[in-house]
């Protein structure tokens, strides 16, 4: 994977969670302005095969809650944003593209070998159509997003969300209870639904199966990456609050202040006063028991 990310990696999409939250938004807008036009966007293979071939891409317009109001759109969209974002931070844009185109290739796949698993069947050219069109609808973008989901709780397992806006949890449960949804749906659905849920599993699987080589950084090596941040942080404030050689008495400045500065001690002050060449011969001698100043400000 490394060496193709020195060949490729400049052709990589930046920003890709935002590109994809635009084409959802576009999907939305035809959806109340024209929902009759969804039947035209699906990925129906015997349509594409037909010569439809725009369905091949048209259906990444097709967002995952088409039939949702305004208010939960709005968050879903955001929530699928942050945590893509957080994703190409981590493991950056070249292995999300990856990730992301990778799961868009098995979901068209899938919606083949299931049209062949229908040929296989048995199905008449008329049931073929029929059932086609019908399951065209589950090959989405919303098991892609599931996927996406599921690589953020492995990679940021003790994230925590608001489920509802008030009930703390951490991400690594609701991933658990996403992927027990999935494989329920498996079992349950119908055949459509299974051959994209799979797609969507086998991208997670792939993923993690490579992860030391495939991602800049493993779950376990993401925390220890920030736990040693915390600690460079904190040893640069440490060190900045660290006691210094030179101090001048008037100013406060110090040796780290700035490379140019001189400082020298005052053989008629008492206690052993030090100043910075700005100061050294400004100053009011000091005597015991009183308090540096300028000779300026003693004049006022």
């Amino acid at each position: 994977m490394s060496n193709f990310e020195k060949k490729f990696g400049k052709y990589a999409v930046s920003n890709l969670s935002l590109k994809l939250v635009i084409l959802y938004v576009i999907g939305y807008v035809l959806y109340y302005v024209k929902p009759d036009i969804f039947s035209l966007l699906v990925l129906d293979v015997t349509a594409l095969m037909n010569g439809q071939i725009w369905r091949l891409f048209s259906w990444l317009l097709v967002p995952p809650e088409s039939g949702s109001n305004f208010l939960f759109v709005a968050i879903m969209l955001y929530f699928y944003y942050s945590i893509g974002t957080s994703l190409e931070r981590v493991w950056g844009d070249y292995k999300y593209n990856v990730y992301i185109f990778l799961g868009i290739i098995l979901t068209i796949l899938s919606a083949f070998f299931w049209v062949g698993y229908l040929r296989l069947s048995g199905c008449t050219g008329l049931e073929l159509a029929t059932l086609s069109k019908y399951g065209a609808g589950y090959f989405s973008t919303y098991y892609i997003n599931m996927s996406i989901f599921l690589a953020f709780a492995l990679t940021f397992p003790e994230a925590q969300v608001y489920l509802f806006f008030v009930l703390p949890i951490k991400v690594k449960y609701l991933g658990w209870i996403d992927a027990g949804f999935l494989v329920m749906s498996m079992i349950t659905g119908n055949s459509a639904e299974r051959f994209v849920i799979a797609a969507a599993l086998l991208n997670v699987v792939l993923l993690f199966m490579r992860s030391r080589s495939w991602m800049s950084y493993s779950p376990g090596q993401v925390r220890r990456r920030q736990k040693f941040r915390r600690s460079v942080e904190e040893g640069k404030r440490s060190s900045r609050s660290a006691a210094t050689i030179h101090k001048c008495a008037i100013c406060g400045r110090t040796e780290k202040d700035g490379d140019n500065l001189e400082f020298r001690y005052c053989s008629k002050c008492e206690g052993g006063l030090e100043y910075c060449q700005d100061h050294l011969f400004s100053h009011v001698h000091v005597k015991k028991g009183e308090t540096p100043h300028m000779m300026k400000m003693d004049r006022q």
